[in-house]
């Protein structure tokens, strides 16, 4: 499992890097404004595509189920219908996005002072969103299979590719704001195309033929009754993290740069944290699928230990370094303190997120989806939207807003650790072989 989740960890790790360069070099050599636009970026995407990131991640766990298995006709079935979804969701969320950026921005409560430049960063990003969901899809696949070494390879000549053209577009050529999403964007496209390159080119049943991609429905309903509870799991985490986002809105440009700066930051904790998630599910998937149920507790016990020990490390290490990380993406003495004071509230609480993602993991690749998909629904955004609601009316500081996330943390890991103790393997014969998960 663990060499299966490092290469994971760096697909992560410069996935993160160039989200940051982004904000780094926007921060720099534009100004604060616009790092207030990408730095509010990260909730409005992350509630458009999460969904459709939430439908691959139902679709990994089927693919590795069958893999394990080695049913290679229902292989080559779902691997083609999930790139089919991937091509329809890409277009679907295309076009979502540019219509409805500029409403749901108003919705945030986004300062007039930033809504244009935000408005054109979104716009541009989710122009060419097909190819993240793409670059998603075709990971997912690779990663069920067992490989995790070619998408680190990809995001890492993407990461490249990103810093590069950020460079070139805002500090060379003086582009703007809007140039920051382009070179975003057309780093996923390099992605994209060398994970689908590798899947066509392979032999393997998981292969990609492009003459063959078409919804299969039985399949889809696989993939589907899989990939809808992670995908609403996502998305009312993202509708969650919106709410927050807008409350910190409220508060100026100056919390909006400084929270989204940290907001960056906070993405390299978050590293151990999404990388033994994913290992976990692809892990108990596969095993599951060869009835190898010895494995899949040793698994389970290893990611449970290691996850949360390494998010505590870097969460340790954001608190004390919290000032110098997030004076290097704008050097305002307001900016940095909003910054330093969201990181200092919970950055000691990792642990408690690591664990809830980590839980998550191991009951999706058990073809249990529902579970975490109630979880999350129930405390990260039913209870966090309440809490915040109520009590910034209360105590009206942007220290209340912060608390939401450590609180909301703790009480998913008391109701997932519950969870563990009721655990039962499924009988083989619901695995891969039944219509319906």
């Amino acid at each position: 499992m663990l060499l299966f989740a490092i290469p994971i960890f760096f697909s992560n790790l410069f996935q993160q890097l160039y989200n940051a360069a982004d904000s780094l070099i926007v921060g720099n050599f534009i100004g604060e404004q616009a790092l207030a636009a990408v730095g509010s970026s990260g909730s409005l995407i992350m509630l458009l595509i999460g969904f459709v990131n939430g439908m691959a991640l139902g679709a990994g766990v089927l693919i590795a189920q069958l893999y394990g298995a080695q049913d290679r006709e229902r292989l080559e079935r779902a691997v083609h219908t999930t790139v089919a979804m991937g091509l329809a969701c890409g277009i679907a969320l295309t076009v979502l996005g540019v219509a409805l950026s500029p409403q749901i921005l108003r919705w945030m409560g986004t300062p007039e002072d930033v809504m244009s430049s935000s408005v054109l960063y979104f716009r541009v990003y989710f122009l060419g969103c097909s190819a993240v969901v793409l670059y998603n899809i075709g990971a997912g696949i690779l990663q069920s299979v067992g490989d995790s070494r070619s998408p680190m390879k990809y995001l890492i000549l993407s990461s490249i590719v990103n810093v590069v053209l950020d460079l070139l577009f805002v500090a060379v050529l003086g582009f703007g704001v809007g140039s920051a999403a382009l070179a975003t964007v057309i780093s996923q496209v390099v992605s994209a195309f060398l994970a689908f390159r590798k899947l066509s080119l392979t032999q393997e049943a998981y292969g990609v033929r492009w003459r063959q991609v078409r919804f299969d429905l039985p399949m889809l309903r696989r993939v589907v009754g899989l990939g809808i509870p992670s995908g609403v799991q996502n998305s009312v985490i993202a509708l969650a993290n919106v709410i927050v986002q807008s409350n910190i809105n409220a508060f100026g440009s100056a919390a909006m740069a400084g929270c989204g700066a940290h907001a960056k930051v906070e993405g390299f904790a978050f590293l151990p944290i999404t990388c033994f998630a994913l290992a976990l599910s692809t892990f108990v998937s596969q095993n599951i699928g060869a009835q190898r149920y010895d494995r899949v507790r040793k698994g389970i016990r290893f990611g449970l230990l290691c996850s949360p020990l390494l998010a505590e490390v870097i969460g340790v290490i954001i608190f004390f370094l919290s000032p110098v990380f997030v004076s290097a993406f704008n050097n305002q003495p307001e900016v940095i303190a909003y910054g330093v004071n969201y990181a200092r509230t919970v950055a000691l609480f990792y642990f408690l997120l690591a664990f809830s993602h980590c839980c998550a993991g191991i009951l999706r690749g058990m073809g249990r989806p529902i579970i975490p998909m109630a979880i999350m629904l129930l405390i990260w955004c039913a209870l966090r939207i309440t809490y915040i609601t109520v009590t910034v009316r209360i105590f009206p500081t942007i220290q209340v807003v912060y608390w939401a996330y450590p609180l909301t943390w703790g009480i998913s890991s008391l109701l997932f650790a519950f969870c563990l103790t009721k655990l039962k393997f499924p009988p083989m014969e619901e695995i891969p072989q039944a219509e319906g998960c």
